[in-house]
């Protein structure tokens, strides 16, 4: 697969995907979605956020492409479409975990 051009359309696209990213909601509905399939109810009692709230923020997630979603009776399941927006978050992860690292040496607080 070759390399995208960096139009400025395509960093238009690069940006709206991340301000998906961007809220700590939608975040923890991905964590909690990293153990597979997941009903709206169960992701209200891991998460512990109202039902409303997880509704609105997994419509913003599916639109965006980051899950999918199948109906069953009365129940939609929600999974991830693909798990390389979990490795985007542990790369950030880790790169928090350096600079904490780093922030504690450079105070004399190491480990």
């Amino acid at each position: 697969m070759g390399k995208i051009r960096m139009t400025p359309a395509v960093l238009e696209q690069i940006a709206d995907r991340f301000k998906v990213l961007g809220d700590p909601t939608r975040l923890r509905l991905l964590q909690a979605l990293r153990g597979g399939e997941a009903t709206v109810s169960e992701l209200i009692e891991a998460t512990g956020l109202g039902q409303a709230n997880v509704s609105k923020h997994l419509q913003v997630l599916h639109g965006s492409g980051y899950t999918s979603r199948r109906k069953e009776g009365l129940f939609t399941w929600y999974r991830l479409s693909d798990v390389d927006v979990l490795q985007l978050c542990d790369l950030m992860c880790g790169r928090l975990e350096r600079d904490h690292l780093a922030q504690q040496r450079l105070l004399g607080r190491e480990r």
